[in-house]
């Protein structure tokens, strides 16, 4: 495999044990995570067991104080800058909330968006009338930067809303040329970045975005329920939240409180401590492994994956031209997607089917149903690519006897 040797696989196989289980090339939906991951969950979970959920929280203050430092390391921010959340999707809903858009706002968004966050611009449109406007992708199936530069109208009744990479493909956006776009307009730019943080570099300063959200799920391989937000300190200073939380605010009188001066105003007191202790020790590791050689190594692992499949006679890779990340789709002439994936899994090989409900602004305006979506990190090898190449090519072969 033409992949970064800096990469180990065998030792990131080693410390993962759902490797033993299956063919697991479903990072863009739940990575699996590492022995040490897991290890430092269950062992809040019992701290909690043992002393009570408030008394284990405070014994750990310092560790998750260290989290936000990871997580701002992770993306090129000030730890002053970062929100813990649950999920990416609650990340977004309450910046875009916090920005109060009204009848003047205009929402361009990108044809990448994931439903959830496409529901809730729907609705705010609806409901504040807001224009929004869905942006034309250009020939590499990105958003087109020379009709965005167009329609942008100049300040921050502006939001520009993108995906960095998408869940119904493997397409990676032209976040930095979006972000020289924003600025020179003066538009409020979020990136959503589920699916690119522990995958591509990511840094907030080069891309020019106003806010940032992740998910720990997925790339960064931490537990289910955790996940981050960057907001500009610039930003920052010009929102406050529709629904201010005691873990983010201060009563201070009848009718008065005060804001976190960080973005930490975001925030609700609630959270699974374990979780984030889990998300702190993943973002670790991923900064030990290194950024840039992760990115180097999936891009490779997909880039022969693809190439793979679009050798095997009656599969059609569903990638557009601007694919440079670790998820690859495609579809089997004779199959349902979702029927594909059924059918890998009987083999032991971990996909998913992405229906067009996911992405319609993607997959339902290209007439692509569902595609079955491969993704890829650190701890796959040269078996689980050949596993899903046998699997698919023998699905294939089946339909076309």
């Amino acid at each position: 495999m033409n992949a970064d040797p800096a990469v180990d696989v065998a030792a990131e196989r080693a410390q993962t044990l759902g490797v033993r289980n299956a063919h697991h090339l479903n990072a863009a939906g739940s990575a699996l995570p590492t022995i040490a991951v897991v290890d430092e969950v269950v062992a809040h979970l019992r701290r909690e067991e043992h002393e009570g959920g408030y008394e284990a929280a405070a014994a750990v203050a310092g560790r998750i104080e260290e989290l936000y430092a990871a997580a701002a390391r992770a993306v090129g921010a000030a730890a002053a800058e970062i929100a813990l959340t649950d999920s990416a999707t609650t990340g977004l809903r309450v910046i875009v909330d916090a920005l109060r858009p009204d009848s003047s706002a205009r929402l361009l968004v990108s044809r990448s968006t994931y439903v959830s966050h496409a529901l809730h611009l729907l609705s705010v449109a609806r409901d504040t009338g807001a224009e929004l406007v869905v942006l034309p992708n250009g020939p590499d199936g990105g958003v087109d930067l020379e009709r965005l530069e167009r329609m942008l109208t100049g300040g921050p009744r502006d939001i520009v809303c993108v995906a960095h990479v998408p869940t119904s493909s493997g397409l990676v956006e032209p976040v930095r040329a979006i972000g020289e776009l924003t600025r020179r307009s003066g538009a409020t730019y979020l990136l959503d970045a589920t699916q690119s943080v522990g995958q591509l570099r990511v840094d907030v300063g080069e891309i020019g975005c106003d806010a940032l959200v992740t998910t720990g799920r997925k790339f960064l391989r931490a537990p289910r329920g955790t996940g981050f937000a960057y907001v500009r300190r610039t930003l920052l200073e010009r929102l406050a939240p529709v629904a201010p939380d005691v873990r983010g605010a201060v009563w201070t009188g009848s009718r008065a409180w005060t804001l976190s001066p960080t973005a930490r105003r975001f925030e609700t007191w609630e959270s699974s401590v374990a979780g984030r202790l889990g998300l702190l020790v993943a973002l670790t590791q991923l900064l030990d492994r290194g950024i840039a050689a992760t990115e180097v190594y999936l891009a490779a692992t997909a880039a022969r994956l693809r190439a793979g499949l679009a050798a095997i006679p009656g599969v059609t890779v569903r990638d557009p031209a601007a694919c440079a990340s670790g998820i690859v789709t495609f579809t089997v002439d004779g199959f349902g997607a979702e029927a594909v994936s059924l059918r890998l899994a009987a083999r032991g090989v971990r996909t998913v089917s992405v229906p067009a409900s996911h992405g319609q602004w993607d997959l339902g305006a290209r007439g692509v149903p569902a595609v079955v979506r491969a993704s890829v990190h650190v701890y796959n090898d040269d078996d689980d690519i050949d596993a899903l190449l046998g699997a698919v090519g023998e699905i294939a072969r089946g339909a076309a006897a």
